[in-house]
């Protein structure tokens, strides 16, 4: 495999479910190390340059016996699947139980099998690791007790649902300080040296059978934050961050695997500068999920290079659906939006059919949904556009946009373009609920005397234009609410 592209699109898929359905389909059981050839050749012409196998690790019993028992999760349960039973229950993938992959999945030999698969087929592969916290039956509350946050009786008498017994330990339920306690978690004490290193020889682990790795609550164990969070309990804090750390000793032995962090509070550019190559853009999600046109340009106003170390996306499984979210109107806007910015670009299993129904992450099957033709034809072709070099290695521009006295909804355009030598690709989405007007400017010297023809890649539609009229005033455009341009740039 060639290093990663400057900015790579990623496909995540739910391993568990995935394998079901495919069983399923093919009327036997199958597994990681079985997949069928014609399976992996499905999944690799979609385009992407990454599989994210979400849940891949030992399950803990633990879970599965909290969620068959926790009445907000039951209810959550039937809600996703009407014909849910509890055997349908398998455990949250983010309480790890042990680092190996489950041996219902084929084991490590089945990932191995599965890694190769995708290798020969260009894809690489994305695994999950999850700092904060473990299960609370994992191996290290037996073997090492010290590396966990751990209270007294009283805690427990006091706070029950914050802490929990193990042995003659009283440890505490991992948590983030803005939510109740995850109950079937212990928490990890990301100041404890010892941990700390069993988290790097834990994530080297991890890197030996992947080619990159999604980083779950990344902002948990950075040192204000966990401070503020356990105080006292977690004792002094070190004299060296913990990602740069941990990040800094797995990049000696790893150093082309692809950190990616899960993180949020606009925390993004901290952890960028601590170690991780992406991390989750929540901030445009927000935005373009309520519409806000203004404030998704005043976003992307930002330094291009933390632009192109962000991680875009309109769903992925902590988010509801984008097709149940979305106006319809302007879903495919959003997508083009998200696929089209700098940084990493995830896609969800299930969006590009139009899947509406969340699935808990605790489960091991989904509810079967008819899937949505039209939109799954717009997926496919926006990602055939997406295999282009210049949206993996080109140089990406925000487009200055401007109206008229009387029509300011222009305001509602977001453009920006992408240009790798000769190959050129201009982005206008009207992310607004109405239509809206107004001139989009180039940003290239050499388009002046000369005529260019603007062919759009998903409508079709071919316009030929000045250069001069690209630079100033400016292309003009027309776009009803929620439509898209999306134009290749030639001479002629």
């Amino acid at each position: 495999m060639t290093s990663w592209p400057r900015h790579p699109t990623i496909y995540e898929i739910n391993t568990w479910v995935w394998l079901h359905e495919l069983s399923q389909r093919h009327s036997r059981p199958i597994a990681l190390g079985d997949v069928p050839a014609a399976e992996w050749d499905a999944l690799a012409a979609l385009g992407f340059d990454a599989v994210w196998m979400m849940g891949v690790w030992e399950r803990s019993a633990a879970s599965v016996r909290i969620a068959r028992a926790h009445p907000d999760l039951q209810a959550g349960f039937r809600a996703a699947l009407p014909d849910f039973n509890p055997e349908d229950v398998i455990g949250s993938p983010y309480a790890v139980g042990h680092y190996v992959v489950d041996r219902r999945l084929d084991g490590p030999a089945g990932l191995a099998a599965a890694r190769t698969a995708l290798a020969e087929r260009g894809l690489r592969l994305i695994l999950d690791f999850v700092p904060n916290h473990v299960a609370v039956d994992h191996p290290w509350l037996a073997e090492h007790p010290e590396y966990f946050i751990q209270g007294a009786p009283d805690d427990l008498e006091q706070q029950p649902a914050a802490f929990f017994r193990a042995g003659k330990y009283i440890v505490a339920h991992g948590r983030d300080p803005y939510f109740p306690p995850w109950t079937d978690t212990a928490q990890l004490n990301a100041f404890h040296p010892g941990l700390r290193r069993a988290a790097i020889d834990t994530l080297r682990a991890i890197a030996d059978q992947c080619d990159g790795v999604r980083v779950d609550m990344a902002m948990l164990p950075v040192g204000r934050i966990f401070a503020g969070t356990w105080g006292a309990r977690a004792g002094e804090p070190p004299a060296v961050e913990y990602w740069p750390e941990v990040l800094g000793a797995v990049r000696q032995t790893h150093p082309d695997l692809l950190l990616m962090a899960e993180v949020y509070w606009d925390m993004e550019w901290e952890l960028q500068q601590q170690g991780f190559d992406y991390c989750y853009d929540k901030r445009l999600y927000d935005r373009l999920a309520h519409a806000d046109p203004s404030a998704v340009n005043a976003h992307l106003e930002a330094d291009s290079d933390y632009q192109a170390r962000l991680v875009r996306f309109i769903e992925n499984h902590d988010e509801p659906r984008a097709a149940a979210v979305f106006d319809p109107r302007l879903v495919r806007a959003a997508a083009v939006a998200a696929a089209t910015l700098p940084g990493a670009r995830l896609f969800h299993e299930g969006q590009l059919e139009g899947a509406r129904i969340r699935l808990p992450v605790q489960l091991r099957r989904r509810h079967p949904e008819l899937p949505d033709a039209t939109l799954g034809d717009f997926y496919r072709a926006l990602l055939a556009e997406l295999r282009a070099a210049v949206f993996h290695d080109g140089v990406w521009q925000l487009c200055e946009r401007s109206g008229w006295p009387d029509n300011a909804t222009y305001r509602n355009l977001a453009a920006w373009c992408w240009r790798l030598e000769e190959e050129r690709r201009l982005i206008v989405v009207n992310l607004g609920g109405q239509p809206a007007q107004g001139r989009i400017r180039l940003p290239w010297d050499d388009l002046a005397g000369g005529r260019w023809r603007l062919q759009d890649a998903l409508s079709g539609e071919t316009f030929i234009r000045a250069g001069d009229e690209l630079r100033d005033p400016g292309l003009y455009v027309g776009l009803e609410a929620g439509g898209v341009h999306f134009l290749r740039l030639d001479r002629g």
